[in-house]
């Protein structure tokens, strides 16, 4: 009944309009809606002066069922008259609280404006216990994503309220031991826990996952969950790791400086370790070292080194045979595939032979067995 009067309320206004209406016109956009028991609701009124003079125009509420709260604002207050201007217009917000223990039913209420000669009404209806239940969802626009572990996971989701009440979302998330999630809203730089959302209304947001650095190359998972009371949706996302190998490139002490022999091959323990998320493959080494040294590797090449594994590597080095003691610098080098590329400065203090010492202790023992000798032999003359 109440939609048939106000389908002859809108086609008559529509023909007195097309023939030059003159009056006040009071509605809404929905004046008849099925809502949740205990749910308070908010409509948007229009108020509106057809070729009348201007002046004040009353307005009220006729009829209120028992126990509902109803009240009529403007500009955030309450109101009781608006002021309209020829061929003005208004914006009224009525809301309306139930009774704690509202029962399922048809509520009926009525809404008076009065003024410049003029009277209209406008009818509402609400129907409790025909409203949406609460209901969220969750979609990613990208829900696989892949990448090395130091890289930026960002997935942009979008949270909608498909229900006919505005909530309040927690956000929650669930991944592997050591992944970090954040949550922010698209085009905004501060991280949220749970943000409002209005009825029918999505909101886009930023997920952004952060890795260890020695996430292993795998395929990992993480859930993301929405929930408002008993409202509650999940959306599953993926991480493809693709794993980098990361290697330190070191001497087996830590130091990086020793004494050797001139014309001697001086072994040097080094050590390999891959500390990346993916195998180190193909490493070879090399040296950069002074004129007439030589430096040789045992091994000359790693084939494979997996994430987590070390292994030592020996580098001879054989400074020349001509060098005289000091400071020398010998650089000693990696490389392999994936860009893989390390490198240490050894500094080595040539020390001379313990053989031409022995030398030149021998041949100044003879100078003095033949200095004796003559001495001995010629100083009795």
């Amino acid at each position: 009944m109440v939609r048939k009067l106000l389908a002859l309320f809108v086609l008559a206004l529509g023909v007195a309009s097309a023939q030059g209406f003159r009056g006040l016109s009071l509605g809404t956009l929905y004046p008849e809606i099925g809502v949740q028991p205990g749910e308070s609701v908010t409509l948007t009124l229009t108020l509106k002066n057809y070729g009348l003079p201007p002046g004040p125009v009353r307005v009220g509420l006729a009829e209120v069922p028992q126990g509902w709260q109803a009240v009529l604002m403007g500009g955030g207050r309450l109101v009781r008259a608006v002021y309209l201007a020829p061929d003005g217009e208004a914006t009224l917000t009525l809301k309306l609280q139930p009774p704690r223990e509202v029962r399922p039913g048809t509520y009926r209420f009525l809404v008076t404006a009065e003024g410049l000669g003029q009277r209209a009404q406008l009818p509402l209806t609400l129907i409790v216990g025909q409203g949406l239940p609460k209901r969220l969802s969750l979609e990613a626009e990208l829900p696989i994503l892949k990448g090395p572990p130091t890289s930026s996971f960002r997935y942009r989701v979008t949270l909608k309220n498909e229900s006919d009440q505005d909530l309040l979302v927690s956000l929650e998330y669930e991944a592997p031991q050591g992944f970090q999630v954040t949550f922010t809203p698209a085009f905004s730089g501060q991280q949220v826990t749970s943000l409002p959302i209005k009825a029918g209304e999505s909101k886009d947001l930023d997920v952004e996952v952060s890795l260890p650095k020695d996430t292993k190359a795998d395929t990992y998972g993480l859930t993301l969950r929405a929930q408002a009371g008993d409202a509650k949706a999940e959306l599953a996302l993926t991480l493809e790791v693709t794993g980098r190998p990361e290697v330190r490139f070191s001497t087996k002490e830590g130091r990086l400086s020793g004494r050797v022999t001139a014309g001697r091959e001086n072994p040097v323990k080094l050590l390999v370790k891959n500390e990346g998320s993916a195998p180190a493959k193909n490493l070879s080494f090399s040296a950069m070292e002074p004129s007439g040294w030589e430096v040789k590797f045992e091994p000359e090449k790693i084939d494979t080194l997996d994430p987590g594994q070390e292994q030592e590597v020996t580098a001879r080095i054989k400074p020349s045979p001509k060098a005289v003691a000091g400071d020398y610098m010998v650089t000693l080098s990696l490389s392999g595939s994936e860009g893989v590329s390390e490198s240490l400065d050894y500094r080595a203090t040539v020390v001379t032979s313990t053989l031409w010492g022995l030398v030149g202790v021998a041949l100044v023992a003879v100078a003095l067995l033949v200095l004796g000798f003559a001495v001995s032999r010629f100083g009795r003359r």
